[in-house]
């Protein structure tokens, strides 16, 4: 089953926590036992999985991301926005979560983020759960 969802972000680069909304997608589904593919159709923006316990993570995560690909690097597009674009390439667009009992298989502090690095957009995210 294929779910499709929209994320307003807020700021130029930042991490939204979807864990929720991709839950809700995988409960939706009424698949008990597979796999859920999240998917952002966009070039400008990631989907991670990763520590949802401290805001500060997501802080350095963006910060690491800076210093990796500045905004000021000499770079020819003509949109200026040609870090969001290697910051998505470095992230990715998708992902793979397990999905048992009806429900997501995270870590204790893990969650799903959609990595914004040319916001503030709306963003679509797909999920599409596959049973065993």
């Amino acid at each position: 089953m294929k779910t499709e969802f929209s994320v307003r972000t807020t700021k130029r680069e930042e991490m939204v926590d979807i864990t929720s909304s991709v839950q809700r997608a995988v409960r939706e589904s009424g698949v008990s036992s597979g796999f859920a593919i999240v998917y952002v159709p966009h070039t400008t923006c990631g989907v991670t999985i990763n520590e949802n316990a401290d805001p500060s993570v997501r802080h350095d995560i963006l910060l690491g991301l800076d210093h990796m690909v500045p905004q000021l690097a000499g770079f020819t597009h003509a949109e200026g926005n040609s870090p969001a674009h290697i910051k998505s390439s470095l992230v990715g667009c998708s992902l793979q979560v397990l999905v048992d009992g009806g429900s997501l298989v995270l870590g204790t502090w893990q969650g799903i983020f959609l990595c914004e690095f040319d916001g503030p957009r709306t963003r679509r995210v797909i999920v599409k759960v596959v049973p065993d």
